[in-house]
């Protein structure tokens, strides 16, 4: 029996890859930072410099966040679904360092007082929020001299801005939900966060290893 298709972007998100094996899920290693979804492939969080607190939009299962507050920052994880929020807190509640906040991005961003040293996003919400209304936020939020850094799939060549998702649901079933995500070139991203008051932005096409695959889209710029 299906559940019932989601009709909100958050409830999309509480049913993406739901977990299908037998017994409790284990939570992953959060041996390594992962900007590329392909372990040991790319950079690391040296990208994010030396930072004491880190702000991770759209963690999912949260091993990137663990993986920082390992290393002794101070990570605040925000993620709109409320079941990826409530299985990582699940998975690293053992993590002092660690917090997870149920909340929209740019909600929580408008809100939030503290500014933080880093601000990431790791094929997360940065891939799925209105860069118009989002990067003005992390500027707020982002200490000075403080590192913003996200990752998202290549884009298709012309399929550039505002982009629909697939038109199927999860389980093979067509959907009317709209699901958009904002992507650039590199070249695009670089000119969009300049003209945001970013500066030292670097952003850079990591190939797939699996040259029939695409890869992904590396952006790193800091505070003004």
């Amino acid at each position: 029996m299906f559940s019932a298709a989601p009709t909100t972007p958050a409830e999309y998100w509480d049913k993406y890859k739901p977990y299908r094996g037998e017994g409790d899920q284990l939570r992953p290693a959060a041996g390594a930072f992962d900007w590329t979804g392909i372990p040991g492939h790319g950079p690391g969080a040296e990208l994010l410099g030396n930072p004491a607190t880190a702000l991770d939009l759209g963690p999912a299962e949260g091993e990137n966040a663990a993986f920082l507050a390992r290393q002794g920052v101070r990570v605040t994880a925000v993620d709109f679904s409320s079941a990826q929020v409530d299985r990582a807190r699940r998975f690293w509640a053992d993590e002092p360092r660690l917090t997870f906040v149920h909340a929209e991005a740019c909600a929580f961003l408008f809100k939030e007082e503290q500014r933080f040293d880093a601000i990431y996003s790791t094929w997360g919400a940065v891939w799925f929020t209105d860069p118009e209304k989002l990067l003005p936020l992390v500027a707020a939020r982002l200490a000075r001299g403080g590192v913003f850094g996200f990752s998202h799939r290549e884009p298709v060549v012309g399929q550039y801005g505002a982009q629909q998702m697939g038109g199927k649901w999860l389980e093979g079933r067509e959907t009317e939900l709209t699901v958009l995500r904002w992507q650039y070139t590199a070249e695009q991203w670089a000119d969009v966060l300049k003209r945001h008051g970013f500066m030292s932005v670097r952003a850079e096409e990591l190939p797939n290893p699996d040259r029939a695959a695409l890869g992904t889209l590396l952006v790193t710029a800091t505070a003004g």
